[in-house]
């Protein structure tokens, strides 16, 4: 099989090259690298089946050329920034709406007809059913980033329809782990090597969250792909857990071996679409046989680890 992965340079994308690459199947790595880092494939390099075209999927010529010969799309390209998506709301709209257009114009061209795509429990916005299910009420968007996540994933529901593509669409909590670039993990560490005495948090620090280990999160991408094969196949990927912010705190310090003071901005919330509870019920997944291995607080101790290792990668997002 030879699989397109677009972002394939960024945290899930060089991971899931490099398990493709494993598995003994052709990869072709389509990456703009705003975001991506060359160092994540140095791996993947030094296979015989591993391509790397630079480009940006706004150029759909490029990516349809790039694509051709590919049996399978991996569409992970996105501007992944929630926080911030009220000061360049354009961004989410080309990066994730119009970009998803262009892959899936890309694949009907070249006459690929699978994706994975992924998606967020974000599109659930402040869900009023939790833990939330893929059929949960249609939910009032909160996040720029959100809304783009959703449109794509109504178009590539579209395409299926219109042009017989069959689509897993993986609605994601936070993952952590090895090349994690951003995210609390990320930010409150670089905070900490600044000020190991005092951390500045966002909220109130009660903000319940979950999260999942990429290496999980990759083996749910796998078994989905298995074992579920209707037309369109939604699905949540989490743990079945969650836990509040200043449990994570508790848990990056004591790894640190630091005690900061810790300073709250105050509210329930850190930003406009930050949802203070987000709990996705992966019930469909697990009763189909799949579970996670690592716990919360596991794959944030393993991302901290990477990120203790690998200095350089703070530097590169400073």
């Amino acid at each position: 099989m030879k699989y397109f992965v677009t972002g394939g340079a960024g945290f899930i994308g060089s991971n899931l090259t490099d398990r493709l690459l494993q598995n003994g199947d052709e990869v072709v790595v389509y990456d703009n690298f705003s975001t991506g880092l060359e160092e994540f494939l140095s791996k993947a390099s030094k296979s015989k089946r591993f391509t790397l075209k630079r480009g940006d999927n706004l150029d759909l010529a490029a990516l349809t050329q790039a694509m051709a010969g590919c049996d399978f799309v991996f569409h992970l390209a996105a501007n992944a920034d929630v926080r911030f998506g009220t000061e360049h709301p354009r961004k989410d709209l080309e990066q994730n709406t119009i970009a998803t257009f262009n892959v899936l114009e890309a694949m009907r061209v070249n006459g690929i007809r699978k994706i994975a795509f992924s998606s967020t429990g974000s599109i659930y916005g402040e869900a009023r059913v939790i833990p939330t299910p893929e059929d949960a009420p249609f939910p009032v968007q909160t996040s720029l980033y959100g809304a783009s996540k959703l449109s794509g994933e109504g178009m590539i529901q579209a395409y299926c329809e219109g042009f017989g593509f069959q689509a897993w669409i993986f609605r994601f909590v936070s993952i952590l782990g090895e090349r994690y670039t951003h995210g609390h993990v990320f930010d409150f560490y670089k905070k900490l090597l600044a000020n190991p005495r005092e951390l500045a948090v966002l909220g109130n620090g009660c903000q319940k969250k979950s999260y999942l280990y990429i290496q999980d999160c990759l083996d749910a991408i796998f078994f989905s792909i298995d074992q579920f094969t209707d037309k369109v196949n939604i699905l949540n990927l989490g743990t079945n857990e969650y836990c509040q912010v200043n449990d994570s705190i508790g848990w990056i310090a004591g790894y640190l071996g630091l005690k900061p003071k810790l300073v709250y901005s105050g509210g329930d919330r850190g930003w406009i679409g930050d949802n203070p509870f987000i709990f996705l019920d992966t019930a469909k997944i697990n009763q189909a046989g799949w579970k996670p291995k690592l716990t919360i607080k596991e794959g944030i101790i393993k991302t901290l680890e990477f990120l203790v290792n690998n200095r350089s990668v703070l530097e590169k997002r400073a």
